[in-house]
């Protein structure tokens, strides 16, 4: 039996997540958690196989979890759902040690096939994301912008762009002003970018930000 948990601030997303995957006879889903640090609590206190990991979660950003789930609890399987397109995330989460990146808007099928996929030690990609994965190898030096900034700073320019004031961002992100600051600067630089203005302008044109 594969032992699977979810991690999503939407209840009613959970509730859905769990009727898909209970449909099949090889999962059983073991718990629930709405943010980062009840999901932490559940994995200390539930095993399991799969982890159903929403890239947005309160408390903690996607990528940010991924990486202390997989520190933490290295066999455990983190799939990766998410509300955003696979160009904007899928190959950060993969790096990062995901096992496999879907969006929310897969059919229903998807998401079991996916389980099953991860908990047997593959990743799961849709062909989608493989040809990325597949052009990244090729034009990983020649790529837009925004994929040679680190992941902090990728979140820096989102939330940036999505109108935030560098104190909320410390805010939402944990880190100082100061060093939110030094983000933004390195965005800047990397991006060839002068000011908050040309960032938000940016990530509205390649679909970074709703």
């Amino acid at each position: 039996m594969i032992r699977v948990l979810i991690a999503d601030d939407h209840a009613i997303v959970r509730k859905g997540l769990v009727q898909i995957a209970s449909e099949s006879r090889e999962i059983e889903m073991r718990g629930e958690a709405s943010e980062y640090s009840s999901l932490m609590r559940l994995l200390k206190d539930e095993p399991c196989d799969v982890l159903l990991l929403d890239i947005a979660m309160p408390g903690k950003n996607g990528i940010d979890v991924l990486k202390v789930v997989r520190e933490q609890y290295p066999r455990i399987q983190v799939l990766i759902l998410s509300m955003y397109p696979e160009d904007q995330y899928a190959i950060r989460a993969l790096k990062a040690g995901a096992a496999g990146y879907l969006t929310k808007d897969s059919a229903p099928e998807r998401l079991v096939e996916a389980i099953l996929s991860v908990a047997r030690k593959k990743r799961y990609i849709t062909p989608k994301v493989a040809e990325m994965l597949a052009t990244h190898l090729v034009t990983e030096t020649d790529g837009e912008p925004h994929e040679s900034l680190s992941d902090r700073e990728f979140q820096t320019m989102r939330l940036i762009a999505s109108g935030k004031q560098l104190s909320q961002i410390a805010d939402e992100l944990s880190l100082s002003p100061k060093t939110v600051s030094v983000y933004r600067a390195r965005v800047l630089e990397k991006m060839q970018l002068k000011n908050n203005a040309e960032i938000t302008h940016y990530a509205i044109k390649h679909g970074l930000v709703e």
